[in-house]
């Protein structure tokens, strides 16, 4: 069980299930819903996703065709993702979560579009110029 909230607290939820590898996407809606260099998102299934507190401060945006993304209507803190093509999984902002995770990041995804001014670190995960396959 993971549990987690936004930044002002109002909303509350829990993950009663297992998280998937971290994704580390630098595109530039990413970087603009996140006001930073990227996004870190961890997939979880929609079924494992309780909101215990907040429903009425949970608001949605669909910031492409297909893909709405979840957020605090008071601090602006971003909730999750949904695609169309994939309605059972979300997928997580991972700064949310309260306890120490599992799971490490897999991937960089749409590293042709990160910012300028960002430098990747030489880790030991992927880098992918476009989407992850």
């Amino acid at each position: 069980m993971f549990t987690g909230s936004c930044l002002c607290g109002g909303i509350r939820f829990a993950i009663d299930g297992q998280l998937g590898a971290i994704q580390l996407c630098h595109c530039a809606q990413c970087r603009k819903a996140q006001g930073t260099p990227f996004a870190a998102n961890t997939p979880v299934a929609a079924a494992a996703f309780k909101l215990q507190s907040g429903a009425e401060l949970m608001n949605h945006f669909e910031s492409s065709p297909g893909k709405q993304r979840a957020f605090c209507s008071r601090c602006g803190s971003p909730i999750y993702s949904r695609r169309a093509s994939l309605p059972d999984v979300l997928r997580i902002r991972t700064g949310l979560l309260d306890q120490p995770l599992p799971v490490k990041p897999a991937w960089h995804a749409f590293v042709a579009d990160k910012a300028n001014w960002w430098t990747l670190a030489d880790d030991d995960i992927p880098h992918f110029p476009g989407a992850a396959p």
